[in-house]
């Protein structure tokens, strides 16, 4: 089984040192007595389940998978699950960043990334149950009526229920404007929903007493397209007025997915035959209100993969601390062994910092966003919320895309510091690189992220958002650029801004004459934008570790974050030359290839 420590000393360090969140927290009526001692002792007991509690059943559940009954159409899932959900329950973890007015902590978001981050390193399928559930509520929280709210929220607060979101069809994925699922008003005020949809994660199982499904469908006489589309609460139990449990609903499971990876979670096939469903917003509005879900869902995504790259790292460097193969080319380093410790060699080194640094950074990134989502919501300053909103969304499809294409090439260089060993399903590798592989697909593929943040977020509104962040490094820049010590950091960051501002022009005039210059364009786009937020947030890192390095300090892990950040920026960082000039390349090398293509 693999191993797992969870990354208190550096979560520390980002939301103490480099974002300072309580001493903003504290001017936030809500957040106000959230101190650090609290933020310490809440991830401190969260790394534990998850490790205690959670770690023992990834292998299990990826080994038995989830099985459906056919005839009752319930599924069961692996040994183990059930009672790890009744533990989280019982925790009370589910509330923990939920309103007070539902039974919630109240305790800020950031702090809730921090607990997913070590349960998703710890078992992504068994997460994915309480993962989705909390982005239903935040859905309900924001569009439902209030009974809706009344009658849902408290329960999925108190884990007693979970959430899913229905939005796939099987003639459709990203393209919800084609899907058929139909909605059919009833005298009561309630609706029949008739369809099918497909990929569910979390879509049936054993874990809680009911599932709150959020479907997207057609009412009769709603237009053609996204513009057509309603959202509807559709539970597996009806639900009584008093919030007790009626009739099964007409909503089962008709099978489940065979996967790559995943396996623990119920990635389910839903049939809804005459479903009873409930309006959430207006109607024909559905789409807007579904997509609080789907943004907390694409950040959800990335922290999986961020979980999953930090304990392929962890394993990594346990096993390249005792591996013996061959002599370090500049002399033997262990002269008491036959061979050397494979760490010694330098592509191992850059195989293992490559995920170091992808962890860090992608930490960082997830902290900063929950961080920022924090300040949209509870900043005493209008302003101050209308920024962090904009930085919110200009930032989500970076670490849903971002995150996961890091923890693609992550998982595997972690793999390969295994060697043949790595490929064997008892070091527990290759799980992880096969887990990971999905979140580069679901909740939007990462080409539709990168076409959401190239065509949307930045050309959308002419770049203001992007020149919002621009405004950020700038400041960075401004303050230490005169810093030689500095240099190694602020030079390439401020020269890379300086050239994505150029891109991004560029590419505007271009997508004026043909649209179709964007797509050619958007994924390197989106991952040369990645970048420029690592960089932004790692050169903050290194800034807090040579401050703390010259006021004294000889703690080491202020060094090891100089020697991550050094390794980052020289090895990693310059990727982002050739992404420039492929994003450059134009659509006609990409289109006008119907002969190479026959």
């Amino acid at each position: 089984m693999p191993i797992y420590h969870p990354p208190l000393r550096d979560m520390r360090f980002v939301l103490h040192e480099v974002l300072g969140v309580t001493d903003v927290l504290r001017h936030m009526a809500p957040h106000a007595e959230t101190d650090t001692a609290t933020f310490d002792a809440v991830i401190e007991e969260a790394g534990k389940f998850a490790a205690e509690v959670v770690l023992p059943l990834n292998a299990v559940g990826d080994r038995e998978g989830c099985r459906l009954d056919p005839q009752t159409h319930e599924v069961s899932t692996p040994s183990g699950f059930k009672e790890a959900f009744a533990r989280y329950v019982e925790g009370g973890w589910p509330a923990l960043s939920c309103d007070p007015a539902f039974g919630g902590q109240g305790l800020p978001l950031v702090l809730n990334q921090c607990l997913f981050e070590m349960l998703n390193s710890a078992n992504q399928a068994w997460t994915m149950y309480p993962g989705l559930t909390h982005g239903a509520y935040e859905a309900l929280q924001a569009h439902g009526t209030d009974e809706q709210k009344r009658q849902v929220l408290p329960r999925l607060t108190s884990g007693e229920w979970t959430g899913t979101m229905c939005l796939t069809e099987p003639h459709c994925g990203t393209d919800l404007g084609l899907l058929r699922t139909r909605a059919e008003p009833q005298a009561d005020g309630t609706y029949r929903l008739t369809g099918q949809k497909i990929f569910i994660s979390a879509g049936e199982h054993d874990l809680a007493a009911n599932i709150v499904h959020l479907v997207l469908a057609r009412l009769p006489d709603a237009p053609e397209g996204s513009r057509g589309i309603s959202l509807f609460i559709v539970p597996k139990f009806l639900i009584n007025p008093d919030g007790s449990l009626g009739e099964r609903n007409g909503i089962h499971c008709g099978g489940l997915e065979e996967k790559m990876g995943i396996h623990g979670n119920a990635t389910a096939q839903m049939v809804l035959d005459g479903a009873v469903g409930t309006l959430v917003g207006k109607p024909n509005k559905g789409l807007q209100a579904m997509f609080v879900m789907m943004n907390a869902a694409r950040i959800g995504v990335g922290t999986q993969s961020l979980g999953l790259t930090e304990t392929a790292y962890q394993n990594a460097l346990a096993y390249a601390r005792e591996r013996l193969q061959s002599r370090s080319l500049s002399g033997a380093k262990a002269k008491d062994q036959p061979a050397d410790p494979i760490i010694v060699h330098p592509d191992v080194r850059r195989l293992l910092l490559t995920a170091k640094a992808y962890a860090e950074g992608g930490r960082a990134l997830a902290l900063y966003s929950a961080f920022l989502l924090d300040r949209e919501m509870h900043d005493p300053d209008e302003a101050v919320r209308r920024d962090s909103a904009e930085l919110v969304a200009l930032l989500t499809p970076i670490v849903k895309a971002f995150l996961t294409d890091n923890g693609h090439i992550a998982t595997n260089a972690c793999l390969q510091v295994f060697g043949g060993h790595g490929y064997i399903r008892e070091t527990g590798m290759e799980q992880l690189v096969r887990d990971n592989r999905i979140n580069m697909i679901y909740e939007g593929t990462n080409g539709i992220q990168s076409l959401d943040l190239l065509g949307r977020k930045v050309l959308g509104d002419n770049g203001a958002a992007l020149r919002k962040f621009g405004k950020l490094v700038a400041r960075l820049v401004e303050e230490e650029g005169v810093n030689e010590d500095m240099a190694e950091f602020i030079n390439p960051l401020a020269y890379l801004g300086e050239q994505m501002t150029r891109l991004t022009t560029e590419l505007g005039f271009r997508a004026h004459q043909n649209p179709d210059e964007v797509g050619a364009a958007s994924v390197d786009y989106l991952r040369a934008a990645g970048h420029l937020v690592f960089g932004y947030l790692w050169a903050r890192m290194a800034q807090v570790a040579l401050r703390q390095i010259a006021a004294g300090s000889d703690d080491p892990f202020y060094t090891g974050k100089l020697q991550t950040a050094r390794f980052y920026f020289a090895r990693l960082f310059p990727e982002t030359a050739a992404l420039m000039r492929t994003a450059r390349s134009g659509a006609k090398v990409l289109l006008d290839t119907e002969q190479a293509l026959a």
